[in-house]
Parts: structure tokens; C-alpha cells; sequence
């Protein structure tokens, strides 16, 4: 696989390869790659229902982009309403 990178990007990933003690900027790619993959998984397990709707969305011929932004906003959505949740309720003088 090639993937082309801009330069501004590659500056970066050089100095935190740098910084992170990587011994090259394909390791840190990897380990980038590798941990919002993680991510990812972890977030689709936690939630069949989620995967399930994914997929037969994607079936019927849903655009990935649609299903990517829609993911997120329901995510946002879910991570405002657990946090609202455990937030410690106001007390009233």
C-alpha cells in the first residue's frame, strides 16, 4: 500500500517519532494505524446494535460518508448524554 502523506504532516510525525522513541516514522504510522483501529473496535463492540445498523445501511446503499458523519454525531450525542448523567446534580440553596 502507498499512502502519500503531506509534507507539513511528515514534519510532524518526525518529531514526535522523535519524542515517542520511534525508530522510524513508519513505526509511528503503524502505531497510529493500530491504535484508532483498537479504538474503533472497541467502540463497535460496545455497541451491536450500532454494527448491525451499519451494516444494513450500507447494504441498502448508504454512502460512507453519510454513515461516517452520521456515526459521529451519534457518538457526540452519546457522549454528551452519559456525561450528563454522571455529572453531579446541582444543589439548590
Amino acid at each position: 500500500m502507498n499512502v502519500t502523506i503531506p509534507a507539513d504532516v511528515m514534519v510532524d510525525l518526525d518529531r514526535v517519532r522523535t519524542y515517542l522513541g520511534f525508530s522510524n516514522v513508519e513505526a509511528l504510522i503503524r502505531a497510529y494505524v493500530g491504535q484508532g483501529l483498537r479504538s474503533d473496535l472497541e467502540r463497535l463492540e460496545a455497541s451491536p446494535n450500532l454494527t448491525v445498523l451499519v451494516d444494513t445501511l450500507r447494504r441498502h446503499g448508504v454512502d460512507e460518508k453519510v454513515l461516517a458523519v452520521a456515526i459521529r454525531e451519534a457518538e457526540t450525542a452519546s457522549t454528551r448524554r452519559t456525561s450528563q448523567l454522571s455529572a453531579p446534580k446541582a444543589r439548590r440553596s
